[in-house]
This record gives structure tokens, sequence and C-alpha cells, in this order.
């Protein structure tokens, strides 16, 4: 699968080294050009590309940078693409700055599908990369970790949970982009490494802040 990756942060390189691996044709980006990622390009065999690069011709594009980041992003980077747009974001204040949308309700990722002008998956977001890195595990596991994924098109979360089990994971329906607050920071299950029933557990138990800013 071509497969492009916006940021090569903790979890945008650790996808970088899965993927590959597993065989899938990587082009990963940042902000700083591709002349930084020679490194990483050099010991996984992925490409190092420009945001533009990494975006155009893919089936997956993942984009995994702060929050903040999102809406410098060239504008129309998806205009000409049907790739499925994976969003791994998490929304901390005291690094993105206040962000009225969310402060007000918006789902994280609902936010981040606005300033795309595209329809985005949520996941990757509730794990540690060094987690995403080492503790995969063979489908039928008992204690194989669950992702939540979250997202309206169907077929776009079906591609996403594909990847998440070829990763050694197992993929949890959290329900549309709009319920994906219940993977935000905070919640049950963010960060705490479930197997999928209790992953389940966790997603219904959670309770959503009140919010009014």
């Amino acid at each position: 699968m071509k497969i492009g990756i916006i940021g090569a942060g903790h979890i945008g390189g650790t996808l970088t080294r899965r993927l590959t691996q597993l065989g899938h044709d990587v082009t990963v980006a940042n902000s700083r050009g591709p002349e930084t990622l020679k490194e990483l390009a050099a010991k996984t065999g992925a490409r190092a590309g420009t945001v533009t690069e990494a975006a155009k011709d893919k089936e997956v594009v993942i984009v995994t940078i702060p929050e903040k980041s999102v809406p410098e992003l060239p504008k129309g980077l998806f205009e000409n693409t049907r790739a499925v747009v994976v969003d791994t974001g998490n929304y901390y204040p005291q690094r993105d700055g206040r962000i009225g949308e969310i402060e007000s309700g918006t789902t994280e990722s609902r936010w981040v599908s606005e300033q795309l002008g595209r329809p985005v998956v949520k996941a990757f977001n509730t794990i540690l990369s060094s987690h995403l890195l080492k503790n995969g595990r063979p489908p039928g596991d008992r204690e194989r970790i669950a992702l939540p994924v979250a997202g309206d098109d169907p077929n776009a979360k079906a591609v996403v949970s594909r990847l998440i089990d070829e990763l050694g994971f197992d993929a949890v329906d959290a329900g549309g982009l709009d319920d994906s607050w219940r993977q935000q920071p905070g919640t049950p299950v963010y960060g705490a490494d479930l197997t999928a029933d209790h992953a389940r557990r966790a997603l219904a138990d959670a309770k959503r802040p009140v919010t009014g800013a």
C-alpha cells in the first residue's frame, strides 16, 4: 500500500519504521524538509519527501503533527487525492494554545477535518509510541492491545482497521467522528493499553467533559 506520513515525531517515526517493515511503500515528510529525514529514510527504506509529496497519489495519509500545526499545512493538500486520511493528534492547550472550537466541544478530529477540508479517521492517538513499536501481538493473543478507530466513513475505517491488525493490534470501532471525544486525553481508554473487550467498556464508560468557552 502507498502510505504518506506527515510528521516524523514519536508516532510518525514509529509508524514509518513499522509500516515499512510490513512492506508498505512509505513517504515521510515533516515541516523542516526532506533533508532532515535522510537518516530515518536510510534506516527504514522509506522515502523522505515534502508534505505535498507525502499526500500525492497515496492510498492512506497519516497526519501526525501537533494540533497547532494543522492550519499551517498547505491549502488544498488533499484536493486531488482519494486517500484515506488518518488523524493521530491530541489537543494539549499547554502546547497548542487555546483552540476555541475544541474548547467549546468540537471533537479534536472534527476540528482537524474542518481545517483540512477532508474527512478523517481518528486512530493511533491513545498509545505510546514505544508500545506501538514493540507491543504488537498476533491475532487471537489474549493480551493484544486494542486501538480505537473513529470516523464517519465505514470503508475508510475498515482500511485503517486492517493496518492496525497488520501492526499487531485489535481495532475497536469507536463510532463516528463526533464520538471520538471518547478516546481523547483524559478518557479511560487513553494511554491504557486495554484489550478489545476492556477498551469497548472504557469507551462506553467515558464521561464527556463540560465545555463552554
